[in-house]
């Protein structure tokens, strides 16, 4: 039993999780159960009122993901050293945070109290503008310190020294070159020479063309400048690092905060989530009670569209007239009606106001639920090998097990699935149980018997699904107190069943005899006298009957067997036999009836020759003459047979059957 899935909570929780941002948050929404504390309860609820004012007045709160910097913080307190990208992660969440500071100020003047929370955010100022002036780019930038910025500045003039004495060595070697540009190579400023003026340009020898006819060489003046150069790079890096190594040491004695102020932003994640559902589900607060009364005015099913669904009002746990306080209700009414939405719609109500959200309804009271507990659907399981009846009796039994005064049930279809007469005696005997556990309970039936056991019985009350009959539409409202009616007459004849067979249908529900006293039977007589007038129209809706049907069915021709069956198959011939497909020699041949002896490996069968293929005749197989009995029969009756060819024996030949 999944009563989340069965009420469609399910469907909720995929709308509320597209609410969140954080995967803290998302998980939270995941696993989210009804509260049980009342305390709990109410700070949940005032929370989802109080985050969807601040919404209303300052537009969702600039919330971000931060679960990636959880991993960063680890790093930073293993003391290992965080690449410039990862610090600027860092920076990001604590703008973050400075974002939300701002927006929670703001609600402040609103004297709303979630605004308060932003006492539990510090947004690290110094941290943040150190990370800032040194990171840009994901990468350390050049003012990052004096010394930086100085190492940086001879790279850049030397680098460029190379350049311009790589230019004048081209310049004077003309007609040595084989381009009038420098090139790189392996990261070294090279001069394109001629394969021929090799020895003419005072260098090293760095690579080639594919031809070979050109020569990258660096000249020893640029070369005495780039061994300078990688000095220079090596303490760029030095000096890098140490930056890194310091923001890092930073990040790690602030990794407390940073960790304070990410499970803040995950919290407010969960609780403006819980808002955002409310705005988008055009939802209101419920006040919770604790004396298992569950009052909704103009409910509806959150997931139908607002401007189809109809409202539904709706009450249990309240005195009635005769004072007794209604813990049931069995309510009856058309297929189609909405029983099924009402209940789902009761009971998904009251389970998203135990998880701490709103309720789509206009006003809402509703109790506290130690449990809740649904039979909704055929339940018919293949794998389980259960039946529709019998998935309704396991799961009724399951919720009877679990069931206290304080759980909320809604069973869907009572008793059905089996022999309506036993099927109304098991639903009577499980609304007993249920009425004992003085659980709140509603259920839906067409059982005219429980009906009248609910208007008879303490603490159960009856209620229908509205329907009107000139239109044959649903109205999708409750009425509570009275019983309703399938309209199934109504309905058949509206859709052109002719009043002969109406009358045939009232007559086996409620009785031929007019004289009967049954309640039944007098109902019966003033609902459907229309009906059971006699009628003797022959129409089916508004056309008779077709002379013509729009189909035909064709039968099959029979196919007469062949007249000499016997010349079909010989004694030896081999035989492939249908549809095992096994391989065989006939042993005695197709009588009148179509049936021939076949010899298997293990068997003699008796079979259709219709099921046999011939795969080789005996006269291609054996010699003329050739002695069957030496393959069909015994060693024994062979035997026997040798003696009774020589002598008088008492002996019998035994033939298998």
């Amino acid at each position: 039993m999944n009563t989340e899935k069965q009420i469609e909570f399910d469907k909720i929780k995929k709308i509320w999780a597209e609410q969140a941002v954080t995967v803290f948050a998302k998980e939270k929404i995941e696993t989210a159960e009804i509260i049980l504390d009342e305390l709990t309860l109410r700070k949940a609820l005032q929370d989802t009122t109080n985050s969807r004012e601040m919404i209303e007045k300052l537009g969702n709160p600039p919330v971000q993901n931060v679960s990636e910097i959880k991993e960063i913080l680890t790093m930073a307190e293993k003391g290992e050293c965080l690449a410039p990208f990862q610090l600027e992660r860092v920076e990001k969440v604590l703008v973050a945070v400075e974002r939300l500071i701002d927006y929670l100020n703001r609600g402040k003047q609103f004297n709303n109290p979630i605004s308060y929370y932003d006492e539990n955010l510090n947004p690290l100022n110094d941290l943040k503008a150190e990370i800032t002036e040194k990171i840009s780019g994901e990468e350390v930038v050049d003012r990052a310190t004096k010394e930086l910025f100085d190492i940086r500045n001879r790279i850049a003039i030397l680098e460029d020294e190379m350049k311009q004495k790589a230019e004048q060595i081209i310049r004077s070697n003309k007609e040595c070159m084989a381009d009038s540009y420098y090139t790189l190579r392996s990261g070294r400023v090279c001069v394109p020479v001629k394969k021929e003026f090799k020895f003419k340009i005072s260098g090293s020898l760095i690579d080639r063309s594919a031809t070979g006819s050109t020569l990258f060489i660096e000249p020893t003046g640029v070369a005495k400048i780039y061994d300078e150069l990688q000095l220079l790079l090596i303490e760029e890096e030095n000096e890098v690092r140490r930056i890194l190594y310091t923001l890092t040491a930073m990040v790690a004695d602030s990794a407390e905060i940073i960790k304070e102020n990410i499970r803040m932003i995950e919290k407010l994640d969960y609780i403006f989530s819980k808002g955002k559902l409310s705005l988008e589900l055009s939802c209101s607060e419920p006040t919770i009670n604790l004396e298992r009364r569950i009052v909704l005015k103009k409910a509806r099913h959150p997931l139908m569209d607002i401007d189809v669904n109809v409202p539904l009002d709706f009450s249990l746990g309240e005195k009635d007239e005769n004072g007794e306080i209604i813990r049931g209700i069995v309510i009856t009414g058309p297929n189609t009606g909405g029983k099924t939405v009402a209940i789902k719609t009761v009971m998904l109500n009251c389970y998203m106001a135990q998880c701490g959200l709103h309720v789509a309804c206009e006003e809402a009271d509703i109790c506290m639920n130690s449990c809740y507990l649904s039979d909704i659907g055929d339940g018919q399981n293949l794998s389980e090998n259960l039946s529709t009846f019998s998935a309704h009796i396991k799961n009724v039994l399951d919720i009877l097990g679990k069931i206290d005064r304080d759980s909320l049930v809604i069973m869907d279809e009572l008793g059905s699935g089996t022999d309506p007469l036993e099927g109304m005696g098991i639903a009577e005997a499980i609304l007993e149980e249920l009425r004992e556990s003085e659980a709140n309970f509603l259920v839906t039936t067409h059982y005219p018997e429980i009906k009248e056991y609910a208007s008879r019985t303490e603490h159960i009350e009856n209620a229908r699904m509205t329907f009107d009959k000139e239109t044959l539409r649903p109205t999708y409202k409750m009425v509570i107190g009275e019983a309703g009616e399938s309209c199934a007459f109504y309905i058949a004849e509206r859709l052109g069943m002719p009043k002969r067979m109406l009358k045939v249908a009232v007559e086996a529900a409620y009785g031929k005899s007019k004289e009967s006293t049954s309640k039944g039977r007098q109902d019966a007589v003033g609902k459907y006298a229309d009906l059971m007038e006699s009628s003797t129209d022959g129409k089916y809706g508004d056309h008779k009957r077709s002379a013509v049907s729009s189909g035909r069915i064709t039968k099959q021709k029979k196919s007469h067997p062949t007249t000499n069956l016997s010349d079909k198959y010989s004694i030896g011939d081999s035989v492939m036999v249908f549809p095992d497909k096994k391989i065989g020699i006939v042993c005695e041949p197709v009588n009148e009836k179509g049936i021939l002896r076949v010899q298997l490996p293990d068997k003699k069968i008796y079979i259709n020759y219709k099921r046999v293929k011939l795969q080789v005749r005996a006269t291609e197989l054996y010699p003329e003459d050739y002695d069957f009995s030496i393959i069909f029969d015994t060693v024994k009756n062979r035997k026997i047979r040798h003696d009774m060819d020589r002598k008088l024996t008492d002996e019998t030949i035994i033939y298998e059957e």
